[in-house]
Protein backbone atom coordinates (compact mmCIF):
# COMPACT_ATOMS: atom_id res chain seq x y z
CA UNK A 1 0.00 0.00 0.00
CA UNK A 2 1.80 3.32 -1.41
CA UNK A 3 0.02 6.46 0.47
CA UNK A 4 1.10 9.75 -0.76
CA UNK A 5 0.20 12.92 1.36
CA UNK A 6 -1.00 15.74 0.00
CA UNK A 7 -1.84 19.41 1.29
CA UNK A 8 -4.65 21.78 0.05
CA UNK A 9 -5.91 24.49 1.73
CA UNK A 10 -3.46 23.14 4.77
CA UNK A 11 -5.52 20.58 5.25
CA UNK A 12 -3.70 17.07 4.56
CA UNK A 13 -5.31 14.56 2.38
CA UNK A 14 -3.55 10.71 2.31
CA UNK A 15 -3.90 9.61 -1.43
CA UNK A 16 -3.86 5.92 -1.96
CA UNK A 17 -1.45 5.42 -5.23
CA UNK A 18 -1.24 1.57 -5.38
CA UNK A 19 -2.20 -1.36 -3.66
CA UNK A 20 -1.18 -4.89 -3.83
CA UNK A 21 -4.71 -6.36 -3.88
CA UNK A 22 -8.09 -4.30 -3.30
CA UNK A 23 -9.70 -3.61 0.00
CA UNK A 24 -12.00 -6.19 0.51
CA UNK A 25 -11.91 -6.52 4.48
CA UNK A 26 -12.25 -5.24 6.91
CA UNK A 27 -8.82 -5.49 8.02
CA UNK A 28 -7.87 -3.70 5.28
CA UNK A 29 -9.72 -0.96 6.11
CA UNK A 30 -7.71 -0.82 9.08
CA UNK A 31 -4.67 -1.19 7.47
CA UNK A 32 -5.56 1.78 5.36
CA UNK A 33 -6.59 3.97 8.68
CA UNK A 34 -3.25 2.96 10.20
CA UNK A 35 -1.14 4.25 7.47
CA UNK A 36 -3.07 7.40 7.29
CA UNK A 37 -2.38 7.68 10.94
CA UNK A 38 1.01 7.66 10.21
CA UNK A 39 0.69 10.35 7.60
CA UNK A 40 -1.16 12.48 10.36
CA UNK A 41 -3.67 12.82 7.69
CA UNK A 42 -7.41 12.66 8.75
CA UNK A 43 -8.99 12.63 5.21
CA UNK A 44 -8.21 9.44 2.57
CA UNK A 45 -8.88 9.61 -0.97
CA UNK A 46 -9.09 6.25 -2.95
CA UNK A 47 -10.22 5.03 -6.48
CA UNK A 48 -13.09 2.99 -6.75
CA UNK A 49 -10.58 0.27 -8.11
CA UNK A 50 -8.70 -0.26 -4.48
CA UNK A 51 -12.30 -1.65 -3.39
CA UNK A 52 -12.90 -5.33 -3.67
CA UNK A 53 -16.29 -5.95 -5.31
CA UNK A 54 -17.98 -7.30 -1.72
CA UNK A 55 -17.44 -3.30 -0.77
CA UNK A 56 -20.20 -2.64 -3.79
CA UNK A 57 -22.46 -5.33 -2.57
CA UNK A 58 -24.82 -4.17 0.65
CA UNK A 59 -25.68 -7.53 1.28
CA UNK A 60 -22.63 -8.06 2.64
CA UNK A 61 -22.05 -4.95 4.47
CA UNK A 62 -18.63 -4.15 4.26
CA UNK A 63 -19.28 -0.99 3.26
CA UNK A 64 -21.46 -0.30 6.19
CA UNK A 65 -18.68 -2.27 8.48
CA UNK A 66 -16.04 0.00 6.58
CA UNK A 67 -18.08 3.26 7.68
CA UNK A 68 -18.07 2.52 11.33
CA UNK A 69 -14.57 2.22 11.54
CA UNK A 70 -13.75 4.95 9.74
CA UNK A 71 -16.50 6.92 12.01
CA UNK A 72 -14.35 5.31 15.23
CA UNK A 73 -11.15 6.63 13.99
CA UNK A 74 -12.43 10.28 13.01
CA UNK A 75 -11.60 9.26 9.27
CA UNK A 76 -12.95 10.46 6.25
CA UNK A 77 -13.12 8.44 2.80
CA UNK A 78 -13.59 9.32 -0.39
CA UNK A 79 -13.82 7.17 -3.45
CA UNK A 80 -13.04 8.45 -6.96
CA UNK A 81 -14.34 6.97 -9.76
CA UNK A 82 -17.12 6.09 -11.86
CA UNK A 83 -20.18 4.76 -10.14
CA UNK A 84 -22.70 4.70 -12.93
CA UNK A 85 -22.56 1.30 -13.32
CA UNK A 86 -24.29 0.45 -10.31
CA UNK A 87 -28.03 0.63 -10.42
CA UNK A 88 -29.20 -1.44 -7.14
CA UNK A 89 -31.45 0.33 -5.33
CA UNK A 90 -30.01 -0.25 -1.71
CA UNK A 91 -26.88 0.85 -3.30
CA UNK A 92 -27.89 4.28 -4.55
CA UNK A 93 -29.53 5.35 -1.39
CA UNK A 94 -26.17 3.89 0.74
CA UNK A 95 -24.25 6.26 -1.55
CA UNK A 96 -26.77 9.12 -1.12
CA UNK A 97 -26.78 8.60 2.54
CA UNK A 98 -23.13 8.66 2.83
CA UNK A 99 -22.42 11.58 1.14
CA UNK A 100 -25.03 13.67 3.34
CA UNK A 101 -23.46 11.92 6.39
CA UNK A 102 -19.55 12.69 5.02
CA UNK A 103 -18.19 9.87 6.92
CA UNK A 104 -17.37 8.00 3.01
CA UNK A 105 -18.25 10.27 0.48
CA UNK A 106 -18.28 9.54 -3.09
CA UNK A 107 -16.98 11.79 -6.39
CA UNK A 108 -16.41 11.47 -10.06
CA UNK A 109 -13.04 12.64 -10.09
CA UNK A 110 -10.25 14.06 -8.41
CA UNK A 111 -10.88 17.78 -8.74
CA UNK A 112 -14.61 17.39 -7.16
CA UNK A 113 -13.34 15.34 -4.30
CA UNK A 114 -10.64 17.81 -3.55
CA UNK A 115 -13.45 20.74 -3.42
CA UNK A 116 -15.60 18.60 -0.93
CA UNK A 117 -12.68 17.45 1.34
CA UNK A 118 -11.86 21.12 1.30
CA UNK A 119 -15.10 23.37 1.09
CA UNK A 120 -15.78 24.92 4.50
Amino acid sequence: MKLTLLNFKNIPIAILESIDAPISSLQDALDLISDADYHNAQKIMIKREHLGKDFFNIDTKLAANITEKMREHYKYLMVVGDFSDLKKRSWLEFMQESNKEGQIMFAEDTQEAVKIFTRD
